[in-house]
């Protein structure tokens, strides 16, 4: 019998959920929003950009904007995927922060709903810069290269926390150790080889929750220069 994936619009009442076995989030709600759910481990991903157990965001742009830098954006216009996001949010504030001005550098950030909605942004010349995370970038390039058409990678953030695998609170500990046994499994069994190939993911791990902690350190230093928000 074939397992069915429910797909959820609204994430953080799911993730919250006491009933949720085994769901991914981003790293920034992880530690700003999350603070009762279990942390099951991480994909490591062998995506251009990645390093272990973690990952970079790319700074994007249209290729007429190719051989600007980060500084030559000031007083443009960004997008990113949602305000919670560390790969589209927190990484590109982190970058800007020390280029900030009274606490602004961007004119006007617009939250496009998904890093695949805010390249649609750059390419309709809607927004001009987006941090949009390396395996989204390597993953459309392998499947949906027309996403990626006139845009072009300009800069790059520093390397932070892979993306987190929880469950829910409630689940019991050894509950947990299955889990965290099966993906460990997943990811050595040769069955499985083509599939992981091809989502880019190259092993499993199981950090500290303190792991994350760069992620709210990053939030805490854009503060730092005065910027809370894009």
């Amino acid at each position: 019998m074939q397992a069915e994936v429910e797909w959820h619009t609204d994430l953080l009442p799911h993730w919250r959920d006491d009933n949720v076995l085994l769901s991914q989030t981003c790293g920034y709600p992880l530690v700003k929003s999350l603070p009762d759910v279990q942390l099951v481990g991480a994909f490591q991903s062998n995506a251009q950009g990645c390093e272990g157990l973690r990952y970079r965001s790319w700074l994007v742009a249209r290729k007429e904007d190719e051989n600007l830098t980060l500084s030559d954006f000031r007083g443009r216009r960004a997008v990113c995927n949602s305000d919670d996001s560390h790969s589209g949010y927190n990484s590109l504030r982190y970058v800007i922060a020390p280029l900030a001005h009274d606490g602004a550098f961007f004119s006007d950030t617009q939250l496009s709903g998904s890093h695949r909605q805010s390249l649609a942004a750059l390419r309709e010349q809607r927004a001009d810069i987006a941090a949009i995370d390396c395996i989204t970038w390597a993953l459309l390039r392998a499947h949906h290269p027309e996403e990626l058409a006139g845009l072009e990678i300009i800069g790059e953030t520093p390397l932070c926390a892979a993306l987190p695998l929880i469950t829910s609170a409630k689940t019991d500990p050894k509950t947990l150790e299955h889990l965290r046994s099966a993906l460990t499994e997943l990811t050595i069994d040769k069955k499985y080889q083509q599939l992981l190939l091809a989502s880019l993911i190259s092993g499993f791990a199981i950090p500290e929750r303190a792991f994350y902690d760069e992620v709210k350190a990053w939030e805490d230093q854009a503060a730092e220069y005065g910027v809370t928000a894009l």
